[in-house]
């Protein structure tokens, strides 16, 4: 071609890029934008399209599960029962007695609760009441039993204290607990971002450009699992949420700190903030991809959960970390490419390339390149003296209870529903208002209510009649028993489908180990008597089938979660044996973690237990996020050794990315801590384990264990790739 012709040519293709790094990146930031403003308005809505009710999240099979669908049958009505409990000072008077009568008939005059109020009952000593106030199912729990429990206070005569327990007095301390998700969650955990990135970069203009990203991001995520919710493809309660936005802050603002260093380096070699952010996308595309990638794959595999918690927050988190990605992929690119050195104000990178060059890649000062030369002289040593250390630390994990915790502990802090449970307990049966449900044929019933009668965990058994005053009818060894006055038939038991629906009063609290083992062998009795198709259902039986399915979950889906992130590994690291060891060693501080976490729960915190799903939840995030800075440093170690060999090569990299990677981690452990502020017992062991497991994985394994065992082994780690088979020089 002519100089006449390709001069022009040139020119025009000039304007053209010039063109694109103008207008592209204003597209992009206004799409995000856009998104994000439709997004964010849905902040405080997701009560709208979520539940905290757990027989929602149980597998179709279990027994609870079919129970509860059929509740509704036999009761016609969905109303969640709240339990009004008044305890007097002394034996009550009869003037006490008549006042809580009337307190008790007057509750439906509050909004949302039910027509069908049962009487009062008085206990055996004489000192309380009970009455079982249904809540309508489409009410605003959380407003309706704080409505009428002031309604019942202002009601109840003097020297009588009123608390509302029951599934809807604990629903309620759930609502309440999760009431701060919105504000408080979001609040704190970008106030921690902030801080620290300030401190990191002394920066003002950077911070606020990483957490715009980290922010759009979520409100982008949220736009998407909201409507998704809302259309019924997803499930959603008030712990995935809490979980939804911590993993997108967290994972965008760690994303986004690894392209910024990029960045950085490239400003110090160039001018041209367009070829500096083209580099660091290019650099930054293939760790950040197989980051979120990793994460992705191991949340995907709660797929095959049997809890629906656990498998519906798979896709919901997975969600999350594909618009962490595509946001620090191309809003952050598009905001550093407007901005270029000014980002970074007042401390603005210097354009030294002498400097770079004499540095050939390898920083000379600074606590990472000491760092370095220290793995050098001892790294056997280093490795196997960490090693020793945090296997030490997994002893813990024997002591951690994970069995699952009772109904009345989930919330921290005071509860007026567990005191509520307290004072049943000492003057009623401790499993009032909170009975078994049976389902049994109706020519069975005698046969399941013998059955239900010799069970020392059971107090008394009635059954279901639609004909009967109080909704049912007591049954002993003679039947079922005549509810009024003298010379009053005996109602009949409401049928559906051929069967009938039996309640047995539990001895125990309802959300007790005593009253899970007598649901257990409840089962096992009634599975004894031939032809009886019984189905046994319930606040407890509930609890049961929700640990079952977490035990059966955790068993399954820990190992399955290693192999996916260990073939991930092998593909972008093209390495048999490097994966091999990232695992172990990203499964030891695991380890560690959880048994140091197990000591702190029993000896400081002194926690009831642990939820069987908080070794799940935290192996996925530890292991899927902890493997993250393991493969920002092996992409950068693999990328150094094909220059300067694997031993030099991992010096390299442990100096090049040892701040942003101590960094992003201090940005994650800050957010998941701030889980802790939300009251619910899940959240507050799962923020502790993680936050301590990422410090754990980026100051002890990534910064020592991993770089001094890559140096001792040298190249054979790369096996059994090309790079284990270079000529190197020898080891210094």
């Amino acid at each position: 071609m002519s100089e006449p012709t390709s001069a022009p040519h040139r020119t025009h293709e000039r304007h053209r890029r010039s063109w694109l790094r103008v207008f592209l990146p204003v597209v992009l930031i206004l799409a995000w934008l856009v998104a994000a403003g439709l997004g964010g308005p849905l902040f405080g809505k997701v009560s709208e399209v979520s539940s905290n009710d757990q027989t929602t999240y149980l597998p179709a099979s279990a027994e609870a599960t079919e129970v509860q669908a059929l509740l509704g049958d036999f009761n016609d009505s969905e109303a969640i029962p709240a339990i009004a409990v008044f305890v007097g000072d002394a034996e009550l008077t009869d003037d006490q007695k008549t006042a809580i009568a009337d307190a008790v008939t007057a509750a439906p005059d509050t909004e949302g609760v039910s027509a069908e109020v049962s009487p009062a009952l008085l206990s055996e000593d004489g000192r309380a009441m009970q009455a079982f106030i249904p809540i309508s199912s489409d009410a605003d729990l959380g407003d309706t039993v704080d409505a009428l429990g002031e309604q019942l206070r202002e009601a109840a005569p003097a020297g009588v204290t009123v608390y509302i327990t029951g599934p809807a007095g604990f629903s309620a301390d759930l609502v309440a607990g999760f009431a701060g998700i919105d504000g408080l969650l979001l609040g704190v955990a970008l106030l921690a971002v902030l801080v620290i990135l300030v401190l990191v970069y002394r920066s003002l203009l950077l911070p606020v450009v990483v957490l715009s990203t980290s922010l759009f991001a979520l409100c982008v995520a949220l736009l998407t699992v909201w409507w998704l919710a809302k259309a019924g493809v997803l499930l959603l309660s008030g712990q995935t949420q809490g979980i939804l936005f911590i993993l997108v802050i967290g994972a965008a603002t760690d994303y986004s700190l690894l392209f910024v260093s990029r960045f950085r380096e490239e400003l110090r070699v160039t001018h041209d903030k367009g070829a500096a952010v083209m580099t660091a996308w290019k650099g930054s595309f293939e760790p950040i991809v197989a980051s979120g990638g990793t994460v992705i794959a191991g949340l995907l595999c709660l797929l095959l959960s049997d809890l629906k918690s656990n498998s519906t927050l798979g896709p919901v988190a997975s969600i999350g970390i594909v618009f962490a990605m595509l946001a620090a992929l191309t809003l952050l690119p598009s905001l550093l490419l407007l901005f270029g050195r000014a980002a970074f104000w007042p401390r603005r990178p210097k354009f030294e390339p002498e400097v770079v060059a004499a540095e050939d890649g390898m920083p000379a000062r600074g606590v990472w390149a000491k760092l370095a030369q220290v793995i050098r002289r001892r790294p056997r040593l280093i490795w196997v003296l960490t090693t020793v250390v945090l296997l030490a630390g997994t002893v813990g994990v024997t002591q951690l209870n994970a069995s699952g915790v009772p109904q009345s502990d989930l919330v921290i802090g005071t509860s007026q529903a567990r005191d509520g449970q307290v004072a049943l307990g000492e003057h009623f049966p401790g499993g009032s208002g909170s009975p078994a449900y049976v389902v049994v044929p109706e020519g069975s019933l005698q046969q399941a209510a013998d059955v239900l009668l010799a069970s020392d965990g059971v107090e008394s058994v009635s059954v279901t009649a639609s004909d009967s005053p109080s909704g049912s009818a007591p049954v002993t060894a003679d039947g079922i028993q005549a509810v009024g006055a003298p010379g009053t038939p005996a109602p009949e038991p409401t049928v559906v489908d051929g069967d009938v629906l039996l309640q047995a009063t539990l001895t125990d609290a309802a959300d007790s180990d005593a009253a899970a083992a007598t649901v257990r062998d409840l089962r096992v009795q009634l599975e004894t008597v031939d032809g009886l198709d019984a189905l046994v259902g319930g606040v407890t039986a509930t609890a049961v089938d929700t640990n079952d399915a977490s035990i059966h979950d955790r068993n399954l889906i820990i190992p399955l979660i290693l192999v996916v992130i260990m073939l991930i590994l092998m593909l972008l690291l093209r390495s048999v044996l490097a994966p091999v060891l990232l695992i172990v060693t990203t499964v030891l501080s695991f380890g560690t973690a959880l048994g140091v976490s197990a000591l702190v729960f029993n000896g400081i915190f002194q926690f009831p237990g642990a939820d069987p799903a908080v070794p799940l939840y935290g192996f996925v995030f530890l292991v899927a996020l902890g493997i993250d800075y393991n493969i920002f440093l092996m992409t950068r170690v693999r990328e150094e050794s094909l220059k300067h060999g694997t031993r030099d090569g991992a010096m390299r990299g442990l100096a090049i990315t040892g701040g942003v990677i101590t960094s992003a981690g201090l940005v994650l452990a800050a957010t998941f801590a701030a889980l802790s502020v939300i009251p619910i017992l899940f959240l507050v062991q799962l923020a502790f384990i993680v936050a301590f497991g990422v410090l754990l994985d980026t100051f002890v394994v990534r910064s020592l264990l991993v770089p001094a065992l890559t140096y001792d082994l040298g190249r054979v780690i790369w096996w059994p790739s090309k790079l284990s088979r270079r000529n190197e020089e020898t080891r210094r």
